[in-house]
């Protein structure tokens, strides 16, 4: 054999060897085939609300060529909406679509993710979770849930609900039977209404039978969607236990540490796009609609000074309350409270004046 033969034979057994043993590419390790189960705590009637979780996983997968797809299920497809944060912690799903201060009962620390009575507005919470550490807080109670969370939708101040009866002062509320979410019920308790928690596609039969009394749920667009001017007209306003409620997806906690750091990247980003365009959605659909609900036949109001004054101290003494009994409540809140007081302060030196008077320009009919 020519010994040139033997080198090349001797080279292509080399090339051979080398290939076989290469491992594949970064590239292709970094941007494994994953598909996951995401459980919405909403019925998709609400383009809104669920649609968001929709959002998300459809830029998860265009972000990774479809490599990460993510199902979304609405509530009761899998399991109840109250129980879709259950289910991301263990593990019977990956990830969840929620409210947290659905899981307040638990422990109070959940309410803080989302809203509280008398707490941020839409912009001031984004400015806590994003810059001033609420999103590392609230990451570090998720963390003894078997969760991790981010930022994924908001819904404005809300309204204040549907009612049978006017509610013209403190003694109004006395008896009332009313569907309300997260720690509101556990203040609004303490003036006298029996708090009702129940999951959104479940309202309108409970207020139609009369099982309930009055029922908020977010605002005019997806408050006329579920019907809730056929059974109660008095339209309250605002709801003071959700200034800017802010949305989750809450991961599997060990499911999220197993992604890739670019996927870990790539739910981040989905997250912050889903938490501009919900919140987008929201002020582009609600004045259409509060003009369709009022010519059907709702009544808007305002809450009294005085029931808006008896809620915000009953507010203040239950989270003295919860503070006295939850370091981890007490840590979170302290924090938000703290940015709240000065987050108000610039709010009235720009924002207020000058939305003031764009409202009375509208008002007047002159824009």
């Amino acid at each position: 054999m020519k010994r040139r033969d033997v080198l090349k034979g001797a080279g292509l057994g080399l090339a051979a060897g080398a290939a076989g043993s290469l491992a594949r590419p970064a590239i292709a390790q970094s941007a494994p085939q994953l598909s996951w189960r995401l459980t919405s705590s909403f019925p998709k009637s609400l383009d809104t609300i669920y649609g968001a979780a929709e959002v998300f996983a459809k830029y998860v997968s265009e972000a990774t060529d479809g490599n990460f797809k993510i199902q979304v299920f609405a509530a009761g497809e899998i399991v109840p909406g109250l129980q879709a944060a259950d289910a991301a912690a263990s593990g019977t799903v990956e990830m969840c679509h929620t409210a947290s201060y659905y899981y307040w009962g638990k422990d109070p620390t959940y309410a803080l993710a989302t809203a509280i009575p008398f707490g941020l507005n839409n912009r001031l919470m984004n400015a806590w979770l994003y810059h001033q550490g609420g999103m590392d807080l609230l990451n570090e109670f998720y963390a003894t849930q078997d969760l991790y969370g981010l930022p994924a939708g908001n819904t404005g101040a809300q309204m204040g609900g549907w009612f049978r009866k006017e509610i013209n002062s403190v003694a109004d509320m006395r008896g009332v039977k009313m569907r309300i979410g997260g720690m509101a019920g556990k203040i609004i308790e303490k003036l006298g209404v029996v708090p009702q928690q129940i999951a959104g596609g479940d309202i309108y039969p409970s207020l139609e039978k009369g099982t309930i009394d009055a029922a908020e749920w977010v605002g005019p667009y997806d408050d006329e969607k579920l019907g809730f001017v056929k059974v109660a007209k008095y339209y309250y306003y605002p709801g003071w236990w959700e200034g800017g409620p802010a949305l989750h997806v809450l991961f599997n906690k060990a499911k999220w540490e197993e992604l890739p750091k670019s996927y870990q990247a790539v739910c981040t980003a989905a997250a912050g796009y889903t938490n501009v365009d919900m919140m987008a959605k929201y002020d582009a659909l609600n004045p259409g609609a509060v003009r369709r609900l009022a010519a059907n036949g709702a009544q808007l109001r305002a809450f009294s000074q005085d029931v808006m004054e008896a809620c915000f101290n009953a507010a203040q003494e239950t989270y003295q309350e919860i503070m006295a009994q939850n370091a981890m409540f007490k840590k979170v809140y302290e924090s938000m409270a703290a940015y709240r007081k000065d987050g108000y302060l610039w709010m009235q030196v720009s924002e207020l004046t000058y939305d003031t008077f764009m409202m009375v320009q509208q008002r007047n009919a002159k824009i």
